[in-house]
Parts: C-alpha cells; sequence; structure tokens
C-alpha cells in the first residue's frame, strides 16, 4: 500500500481526491486541513507522498513544505491554480523541492476532476517512487525562505569555454549569423524545472550555441517560468511564444501545452511554436523537438540532454541524433528525480554519456568545444 497524505482546505477536493485514489485500491490515505495539520499527520502517519494546496488558511502550503523538506524529506506534489500567482507560487515550491505539481481544475471542479483522474493517478504515484535528492542549496534556499530574506545566492558559472571557442562576448555572437553553429536540445519532465535550475545557470555568457528546451510545463506556467531562469542564468533565457531566430548566448523554453519545433526560413533557422499533436502525449514533446532539429540542421552540430522525467517521450528522436552523428547525455539515475526518459535512452542504447545532474553542464561544455576544434 501507497501511504499517502492530502491537505487541502477544501472540503470539496478532500472528498474528491480521497475518492480517486481509494478506488485504485493500493492507497492508504490521510486528509489534512491546513498545513499545521498535514505536519502533524507527516510525523504520525508518515506518509510516503504529500499532495499539499499551495493556498490554506494558517500555514500555507509553501510554508509547510519548507517545514517539511527540512524536518522529515519526501515527496510532495503541489496542487496549484493556473493563474500567474498560482504559477509563481508553484516554481517556489518546486525550487524547494516538491517534485512536481497538479493543476487544480476550474469551473465544476466535480466534473473536471473525472477529467484529471488518470493524470493525478500518474503523477501521483510516480511521486511515491521518487528519489529525493538534497540539491545544490535546497537547505540555504529553505531556511532563506522560512527566514524571509529570499533565495540563496547562485553558485558560480562552470568553467569557461576554450578560448578557440570564446572569442566574443554575447552581444556580439548575438548579431552574427542566423544560422548557428550548432544546437543543444533538453527534454526533461517530472523534477525539471529543479533540474534545468541546477544546469543552465552554469552555462558561461560566451556559450557559443543556443539551447532549446521541451519541459513539460502548462502554458501559464512556461513564461513565468523562462523569466525566474533569466535572473539566475549568464545567458539570456525567453518562453518561445512567436517563431524566434535562434541565436548563441540564448536559452529558449518551448511555450507550454503547445510543441516547439526548429525550422527554416530565408534569415536563418528557427525555433517556433506549433499547435500540440494529439499523437504526442506530452507537450512540448521532446521527441517532435529533437526530429524537427534533425530535419534541418546536421546531427554532428547538435547534443541531445536528457534528464529527469517520467515516461519516454524523446528517447527515439534522442538515439537517432546518436545514430545519425550527435552526441547525446542521459542525467544518472543516481541523481534524477524520476528515471524514465533518461532511462528509456540508456536502454535503448541511445545515450552516449551518463552523467549524474552536477556533471552536465560541464559535460554539455566538453562535447560543445570538441564540435567547436572539428
Amino acid at each position: 500500500m501507497i501511504r499517502l497524505l492530502i491537505a487541502d482546505d477544501s472540503a470539496l477536493m478532500r472528498k474528491l481526491l480521497e475518492g480517486i485514489f481509494a478506488a485504485e485500491g493500493d492507497f492508504d490515505i490521510r486528509t489534512a486541513r491546513d498545513g499545521n495539520e498535514a505536519l502533524e499527520l507527516v510525523r504520525t502517519f508518515d506518509p510516503q507522498v504529500v499532495t499539499l494546496d499551495v493556498q490554506m488558511p494558517g500555514m500555507d502550503g509553501l510554508t509547510c513544505l519548507s517545514r517539511i523538506m527540512i524536518e522529515a524529506p519526501r515527496p510532495v506534489v503541489m496542487i496549484s491554480s493556473l493563474t500567474a500567482d498560482g504559477a509563481e507560487a508553484t516554481l517556489e515550491a518546486i525550487e524547494l523541492g516538491a517534485v512536481d505539481f497538479i493543476a487544480k481544475p476550474g469551473g465544476a471542479v466535480s466534473l473536471e476532476i473525472d477529467r484529471l483522474r488518470p493524470l493525478l493517478v500518474e503523477k501521483v504515484r510516480a511521486a511515491s517512487s521518487a528519489r529525493i535528492r538534497r540539491t545544490l542549496r535546497l537547505t540555504e534556499r529553505v531556511r532563506h525562505q522560512m527566514s524571509g530574506s529570499g533565495l540563496a545566492s547562485r553558485p558560480p558559472a562552470s568553467r569557461a569555454l576554450s578560448p578557440s571557442s570564446a572569442k566574443t562576448t554575447k552581444a556580439a555572437m548575438k548579431r552574427g549569423s542566423a544560422v548557428p553553429p550548432g544546437l543543444v536540445l533538453v527534454g526533461t519532465s517530472t523534477g525539471g524545472p529543479a533540474a534545468l535550475d541546477t544546469v543552465l545557470p552554469q552555462l558561461p555568457a560566451d556559450f557559443p550555441w543556443p539551447v532549446l528546451v521541451a519541459q513539460h510545463l502548462p502554458a501559464s506556467f512556461t513564461g513565468p517560468f523562462a523569466r525566474r531562469l533569466d535572473r539566475e542564468c549568464h545567458l539570456d533565457v525567453v518562453e518561445v511564444n512567436k517563431p524566434m531566430p535562434l541565436r548563441p548566448g540564448t536559452i529558449y523554453i518551448g511555450k507550454g501545452d503547445a510543441d516547439v519545433m526548429v525550422a527554416p526560413r530565408v534569415s536563418g533557422v528557427i525555433a517556433m511554436p506549433v499547435p500540440a499533436k494529439a499523437s504526442y502525449v506530452w507537450h512540448p514533446s521532446v521527441e517532435r523537438m529533437v526530429a524537427s532539429a534533425l530535419d534541418h540542421l546536421e546531427a554532428s552540430r547538435l547534443v541531445g540532454v536528457m534528464m529527469t522525467g517520467m515516461g519516454n517521450d524523446g528517447a527515439e528522436a534522442m538515439k537517432r541524433l546518436r545514430m545519425t552523428g550527435g552526441r547525446t547525455i542521459a542525467e544518472a539515475e543516481s541523481s534524477a528525480i524520476v528515471w524514465g526518459m533518461p532511462g528509456e535512452l540508456v536502454k535503448n542504447g541511445g545515450a552516449e554519456k551518463v552523467r549524474p545532474l552536477e556533471d552536465i553542464a560541464e559535460t554539455i561544455i566538453e562535447m560543445v568545444n570538441s564540435c567547436a576544434a572539428d
């Protein structure tokens, strides 16, 4: 049995969520009305996974999460609204250690919840076996958040690129050719925002290739997520909410609830949002992003990176990338919150390098330097 704690101030939401998981037959469930009750049940019931409403009276979800991650770390899935404020709070929760989030149904909750039932169960099951890792600066972040002093400072950037590949400033690189010298493609899902938050700030300001990211998120989340990353990274970070030329010095985050693709234009190669395609389960689709890059750029100028996430999105396309002359990195099981997507890439033979999260940025830099020297 999976011990599940549901914390929500809405009696209706508690009843609906409890009914969904009780019907599965393998969940032992307790409920809490606020953060204080949730903390007490964490101590006495010892749940394997917690769902935590962001907005609760008394002790809210973020404060409760902070206490859980300091006192008794375990997988936590946030229940969040899809508003701008809900997105910001959820992203802060992920920085504090939450594994994933579930978008709270709008409108007629009792009707919407049935539509979300499969996703709710899948996410909570995945979270129940997720690896809780003490990411860089997690304890400092939590303590700063609890004391009201803001987030901890960032670590220094990873080592600089070799002199031969770092001849110009970022601004000068952006004025250069619209055809990038190469492209880094990053795919991730559950646990991905925290993983990206570790890897991307380590890329130096003179990094010579653009970076295109497919992170499974709703549309209302990817804009705030890109803005948060932009404040922390040496490179510029933007959401792909319209066709954009792929330029060095920039990290492009695919818009949620859509797919992001590489496409040719007279002026060069662009990243563009396209309507989500039903044949792909998750969006933005890693598979579709990588396949489109292979259609328009030489595989030898591509580096694919697969990090934490459930499922197998992108594994086949990244294997093809490697088999046709590209470079690939899969996050190691030892650091991945959920070793689904990177695990599939390893199992199908598509991973050239398998690296723990803390070493991925340096491995990307090494591969790009190697391509620049060819």
